[in-house]
């Protein structure tokens, strides 16, 4: 199955298993590269978004188009921002659980204005308690970094 995969004999397997060949050609040594990231990078990105949703290393940086509702009388009319903010953990773990489960692109905007809520205009509750809602729209970029 290796053999087929990499497109060598199963006999030049054995040679590298045995350890009569050391160096296999460029083109067998791609092949193998590929296939090594191609099985083991979705693991390691894992493990980085979880370490990172644990320490809160993930930052949100978007302009968008932001709307909020409150107490009555007190809603502001949606205009555009540009915000840099790390996500509380629990948001960036709700992020990566949403995106791995085939999230749509509406959900994920919900899930990241309600970390930017939290985080940028209620800054972690201590302002705007009487926030109820952030809406995110008319999203002109958004990008995250994860810091380790």
């Amino acid at each position: 199955m290796l053999a087929a995969l990499l497109g060598v004999s199963q006999r030049s397997i054995e040679r590298y298993l045995k350890g009569d060949r050391k160096h296999p050609p460029r083109p067998v040594n791609a092949k193998i590269d590929a296939e090594v990231r191609r099985l083991w990078q979705p693991q390691v990105r894992r493990r980085a978004e979880q370490r990172a949703a644990a320490a809160g290393g993930v930052i949100v940086e978007t302009r968008a188009r932001f709307g909020f509702s409150s107490a009555a009388g007190s809603t502001d009319d949606p205009r555009m921002r540009r915000i840099t903010q790390p996500l509380s953990p629990t948001h960036a773990q709700q992020l990566f659980d949403a995106h791995h489960a085939g999230a749509s692109e509406r959900d994920l905007e919900g899930i990241v204005a309600a970390g930017l809520q939290m985080a940028y205009f209620q800054e972690g509750g201590t302002r705007a308690e009487d926030l109820e809602t952030v809406e995110l729209t008319d999203v002109d970029y958004v990008e995250f970094n994860i810091r380790s």
